[in-house]
């Protein structure tokens, strides 16, 4: 008697109460009818629909992907909910110009959220192929226009991009590179980028300023920043860059990573031509180099680097020359000697040694220690096949120093009070390097020189 109270009292009657029975197999007929994807729904299975919609408005994002990976019968369900406006109005926030939300620091917020949507979206989809994962990503992601490369009317001053660049890298992660392929292929295909870099680099140098600023943020925002692993930021840098020939990826490369206006964000193209830069300028250009030169990168051999450098140089015409040696400083010790090496190797010696001089420059201006400069020219002169070579070069280095010192002096005397002030400047920098350049030489003579005796 007592076993049959406890049973009537637990189990869910199947025709005492005909209102229920006739809701409940309506019920099944439109969501699950499988017995089988029935019992994966545990006490869920007893809650319609919509009041099973209404439970996940008070679960976080979080807690609802963790919710997902319980069982398929309720990612599916949570799939579907997603699709709904509801879900749509939930999950899809596009506040990405209300940057600074009440209590929440900037832009925090709403990145976190696509954080945590990319990983329900991850889960949600976990079994499905990669095509179909993303077909359907798009279908929920489509109507957020500011995830689109020209979707903003104000991109500069809009978090869209940022939160589509962060649900990438949370939605990949783990990825391996033949999906990741796939993915960059299906956003090439979404926002026609090919096309939009094909104007880009072929036409004038800012003739296309707005659109050279939309493909500056779409690369940095949604392929480029979010990555933990240098590897992976080594990958998708190559997937943009390697469909181009050389002179157009070193124009590429200069519209992602180069100087751009404070006022507009525009890409400035007359920086490197103009005068002397600083460092907050080439940095941007620097880091992309190392990356592609350290070993993640492994489709891009040293001379292709190199190549890459030295085509950069001349984009949109020849930088100067103190700008050049800016940048491999910044670039590190190993691209500096191969770019100098190569120069050396190839009979360019008289180059090779302006750049030397202008290496000393930039390490006084800068505040580096003169020291290696001089090691990196006793480094290079044993590429140099030759003493004969040798001595040429050693001979330019100080031909450089005494005709540039010449030349400023010159403009010292010949111009006016403002530009006198500059070219001034200009010497004392020139003979203050070549002072301390000369001081390093001989300390390194006579510490060999002390070495030997």
């Amino acid at each position: 008697m007592t076993s049959t109270a406890r049973t009537s009292y637990t189990l869910i009657p199947n025709q005492k109460y005909r209102r229920s029975n006739r809701h409940s197999r309506q019920h099944c007929d439109i969501v699950d009818t499988d017995p089988q994807s029935l019992s994966t729904l545990g006490y869920f299975k007893t809650l319609p629909l919509e009041i099973f919609q209404m439970l996940l408005n008070y679960l976080s994002v979080k807690d609802i992907s963790m919710l997902c990976m319980v069982s398929k019968t309720i990612s599916n369900r949570l799939i579907t909910y997603i699709s709904t406006p509801s879900g749509n109005r939930r999950l899809l926030l596009q506040d990405f110009h209300n940057i600074e939300l009440p209590g929440k620091r900037e832009g925090s917020y709403i990145l976190e959220h696509y954080k945590s949507l990319g990983l329900l979206l991850k889960r949600c989809t976990l079994l499905l192929p990669t095509k179909d994962r993303l077909k359907y990503i798009h279908k929920i992601l489509s109507e957020v226009s500011c995830f689109k490369l020209s979707g903003c009317p104000s991109p500069l001053h809009c978090l869209g991009l940022q939160c589509y660049g962060v649900f990438l890298q949370i939605l990949t992660a783990g990825w391996d590179e033949l999906e990741c392929h796939r993915v960059f292929n299906f956003l090439c295909e979404l926002s026609n980028l090919p096309r939009k870099v094909q104007t880009v680099v072929s036409s004038k140098p800012g003739s296309a300023r707005k659109l050279e600023l939309r493909v500056r943020l779409f690369c940095r925002s949604v392929l480029l920043n979010h990555w933990i692993h240098r590897s992976d930021s080594a990958f998708w840098l190559t997937r943009i860059l390697k469909p181009w020939p050389m002179v157009n990826q070193a124009r590429l490369l200069y519209i992602i990573f180069g100087p751009v206006s404070s006022l507009d964000g525009h890409v400035v193209w007359q920086k490197m031509i103009e005068g002397p830069t600083d460092e907050t300028s080439l940095k941007g250009l620097a880091d992309a180099i190392k990356l592609l030169y350290d070993t993640e990168a492994r489709e891009w051999t040293a001379d292709d680097v190199i190549s890459l450098v030295d085509e950069l140089s001349v984009v949109p015409q020849e930088w100067l020359m103190e700008n050049n040696a800016r940048l491999l400083i910044l670039s590190g010790n190993n691209i500096c000697f191969t770019f100098m090496a190569s120069k050396a190797v190839n009979g360019r010696a008289f180059e090779l040694a302006r750049l030397v001089v202008f290496l000393a420059l930039v390490c006084e201006k800068d505040l580096y220690c003169m020291d290696w400069a001089v090691k990196m020219m006793q480094k290079v002169c044993k590429v140099f096949s030759t003493p004969g070579e040798r001595n040429n070069f050693l001979q330019s280095v100080e031909n450089t120093f005494a005709h540039m010192i010449m030349d400023m002096l010159q403009a010292v005397l010949s111009g006016d009070r403002d530009e006198e002030d500059i070219s001034f400047l200009n010497l004392f920098h020139l003979i203050n390097a070549q002072a301390n350049f000369h001081k390093e030489i001989l300390y390194l003579t006579m510490r060999s020189n002390s070495n030997t005796v």
